[in-house]
């Protein structure tokens, strides 16, 4: 079985390296011709596209050679890890043409999975990226979060910080809260893609980054767990409070919410642009990272959108002041449509 992502139920021309192009990996699902379009500077990213899109499809394409190494250092930031090389094809993913055919790749590691299939997203390339993030997220946890409910919302949340949320339409939180929240965060579903275990984890980490913990920090904690952790475990080694405690804070600060939240960010625990304004000098090294990041990129002539893109996950990865199994197949990242846990 595959791993997708989707939605449960300007950039610059790249500096590629353009030579004839290495021969295209066996794809997940994708079996038609696979156009080299060019690899990212550092070597890691190749991409390849599905030429029968035509212009659009090779924008997107060009557009994600130009993003992949900001996308991989950010991830390798958040995990604390050097990934490897990895492979990615836009095409028609479900027939879709504007992202919503969600992404996909097999193993959950650098090696059975480091072919990945993202959806075009004609005019919206910052979806390709965000797409690509999701599927490249899940190489970095090693096999350690396969096909569970914890990794399924840790790639999401990934996703959005790096890829500034462009998949909001991807939510799955508000239909947790419609359907009763369920304690996933004691219980963790054996499945990525159930929309209540997953929108339950989108807003426990919300939760968990409002209280000052960076998205670095929750994503090595749930790799150190594996498969096999919870939730509750992660809010323990976190925060040194007992893990029969998060359930229940965590259901109370969601029914202090108006309507449980709208969004997969209900407690505002991702980075805003107005927390910029907020440096002091005990934020030292969070300056200079942002500093240091807004002038790599303007020399590498990034356009706005992917240096805000970048300081997002760059902030991600600090604290805030707090407010008051093995390798398998990974299963793929789609838009939400309803589906119940067995």
């Amino acid at each position: 079985m595959n791993h997708p992502l989707r939605p449960i139920t300007r950039q610059k021309t790249p500096t590629a390296v353009k030579v004839a192009g290495p021969a295209a990996p066996a794809w997940p699902s994708y079996t038609g011709a696979s156009r080299f379009v060019g690899t990212s500077p550092s070597g890691r990213v190749t991409v390849y596209v599905d030429a029968s899109l035509g212009q659009p499809g090779e924008q997107n394409a060009q557009d994600l050679v130009s993003d992949a190494d900001r996308v991989v250092q950010a991830n390798d930031q958040i995990f604390g890890t050097t990934g490897g090389n990895v492979s990615v094809i836009v095409f028609a993913l479900g027939g879709n043409t504007d992202g919503t055919g969600g992404a996909d790749h097999m193993g959950c590691d650098y090696t059975s999975g480091n072919a990945i299939e993202v959806c075009a997203a004609f005019g919206n390339s910052a979806r390709v990226s965000a797409l690509f993030e999701a599927e490249l997220s899940e190489c970095s946890m090693g096999g350690n979060l396969c096909g569970v409910s914890t990794g399924e919302a840790l790639s999401r949340w990934c996703a959005a910080v790096i890829g500034n949320d462009a998949l909001s339409d991807f939510a799955t939180a508000p239909t947790w809260v419609q359907d009763g929240m369920q304690d996933f965060v004691n219980n963790t579903d054996p499945s990525d893609q159930n929309p209540d275990s997953t929108g339950c984890g989108m807003a426990f980490i919300s939760w968990l980054m409002s209280q000052g913990f960076g998205l670095d920090k929750i994503a090595q904690g749930l790799v150190a767990l594996t498969a096999n952790g919870a939730f509750a475990q992660l809010y323990a080694n976190l925060t040194g409070d007992s893990a029969g405690n998060a359930w229940p804070k965590f259901q109370a600060a969601v029914n202090g919410l108006a309507g449980g939240g709208t969004n997969d960010d209900p407690f505002g625990g991702g980075v805003q642009p107005a927390q910029l304004t907020h440096i002091t000098p005990g934020n030292v090294e969070l300056a200079g990272k942002i500093f240091g990041g807004i002038l790599r990129d303007l020399a590498a002539g990034k356009d706005g959108e992917q240096i805000v893109a970048n300081v997002r996950a760059v902030v991600a990865t600090m604290p805030k002041a707090p407010a008051g199994g093995g390798p398998g197949k990974s299963g793929r990242l789609t838009p939400p449509t309803k589906r119940k846990s067995a």
